[in-house]
């Protein structure tokens, strides 16, 4: 009794794998509402009562997605914010760690801009977007704290603008180069708020 319930978690586990890896390929390519759901469970390789047993609907399933990306950028990002040594070192890290993605030859741009896009307002798309896009602003609101900014806010919705800006200037314009732009100008808004 107790390997088959076992045996049942464990499938259920790998449908839910099968099913992450196909809606963040198949989304973040081509986006969340053009994406049928039976695209998402051919590519997954379910039954179709897996997506519904695992998730209940697309919608919790595109929130699984972008729950996803929100922890695989933030691990990204607060690994390079922490082996920086000071506050603003910090600050500069975050650029850093956002422009590396742009060299790959799979960067379509920014998950959340791109799905926030295409939702409606309050939905849980919208919301979900929206706490990714907090925790941004949070973190570069601490970071510039730290560093011993008048108006941390303010340095962070300008800090914040810049990291958005060159998310889009480096998926429109074809530009990896547009995150070390980036870089260059969080440096002359940290040297100006910072002095």
């Amino acid at each position: 009794m107790m390997v088959m319930a076992m045996a049942r978690t464990a499938a259920r586990s790998s449908a839910r794998e099968r099913l992450l890896a196909a809606a963040d390929e198949l989304f973040y390519d081509e986006g969340i509402r053009s994406v049928g759901i039976d695209r998402v469970i051919e590519h997954a390789g379910v039954a179709k009562a897996s997506l519904y047993n695992t998730f209940g609907s697309k919608d919790k399933l595109i929130h699984a997605y972008l729950k996803g990306r929100h922890e695989k950028v933030a691990a990204r990002i607060s690994a390079a914010v922490a082996a920086a040594e000071t506050p603003r070192k910090g600050l500069l890290a975050v650029f850093d760690a956002q422009a590396a993605s742009y060299a790959d030859s799979g960067f379509r741009g920014c998950p959340f801009v791109r799905a926030s896009a295409e939702a409606r307002p309050g939905d849980t798309v919208d919301q979900t977007t929206s706490q990714y896009r907090a925790w941004v602003r949070g973190l570069f609101a601490e970071l510039a704290e730290q560093a011993g900014a008048s108006d941390p806010a303010a340095l962070a919705r300008a800090l914040h603008m810049v990291y958005d800006g060159s998310i889009v200037s480096a998926r429109s314009d074809h530009d990896p180069g547009a995150g070390a732009v980036a870089r260059a100008t969080a440096s002359v808004l940290l040297d100006a708020a910072l002095g």
